[in-house]
């Protein structure tokens, strides 16, 4: 089974971190505006994908918290496959969900002034009262392994179901790691700002975890530097995988 090229397409600190007081800045939302525009501005850069995917820490900052899991049984038989309530959406957030419990109140939200339907990948033994939830309120959902979510399948389904060859991966740092570490990353696009806060507590760009992958030495090639405005540097990097 075939899949799209992924670009782990993000923006960090200069001290590697992806999230901490130093982004709301100034200098940094308009570090944060121009690693928009390189994959969702008019101008773009990528071009051939529909949409990004993200981790379940993000979905859950962009719901404001932790969603309900006490959900009502569904008393309607919940139809086999993947549900896609919005096929001719521009843009799509395609959101990890490995236990299928990230129950959303809405079925899209807006990134500057971009948005995004919602997609949710879950492993197929999500249970029917969580895939009722996500038909109610129109969220889309694809089907990926079984008692887990399975990475490699979600991504290719990606790539049938949308039609696409591209894909932007956007963290957070675990879903980055595990997605480099286990061979599902094409290429790095980071763009850096000239921001930093010294936090310790906060996300660094990639982050190993025990429950999905271990640390390893991982290599890469450098494609190219370019120079952004308000000093922030575009870098892009091939994956080439584990170093001896």
């Amino acid at each position: 089974m075939t899949r799209p090229r992924i670009i782990c397409h993000m923006h960090t600190l200069l001290n590697g971190k992806i999230d901490g007081i130093a982004n709301p800045t100034s200098v940094g939302m308009r570090s944060q505006k121009l690693y928009f525009d390189l994959f969702l501005g008019e101008d773009r850069y990528y071009k051939k994908h529909r949409g990004w995917l993200s981790g379940s820490g993000t979905s859950r900052a962009l719901m404001g918290g932790t969603p309900p899991t006490d959900l009502p049984e569904s008393h309607e038989p919940v139809p086999a496959g993947d549900f896609i309530a919005d096929p001719d959406a521009q843009v799509y957030y395609f959101a990890v969900d490995n236990s299928g419990t990230l129950a959303w109140d809405r079925n899209s939200f807006t990134y500057f002034d971009v948005e995004a339907h919602i997609v949710e990948l879950i492993p197929a033994t999500a249970s029917d009262a969580f895939k009722a939830h996500l038909r109610s309120v129109g969220v889309s959902y694809i089907l990926a392994g079984e008692g887990r979510l399975d990475m490699a399948q979600a991504v290719s389904r990606i790539g049938e179901v949308f039609d696409v060859d591209e894909l932007i991966l956007g963290g957070g740092g675990n879903l980055n790691w595990s997605m480099v570490r286990d061979g599902l990353c094409d290429e790095i696009s980071l763009v850096l700002m000239p921001t930093a806060d010294g936090e310790n507590h906060t996300n660094s760009l990639f982050e190993a975890n025990e429950n999905y992958s271990a640390p390893v030495p991982i290599g890469f090639s450098l494609k190219n530097v370019e120079p952004l405005e308000d000093g922030s540097v575009w870098l892009r990097y091939d994956v080439d995988g584990p170093v001896d």
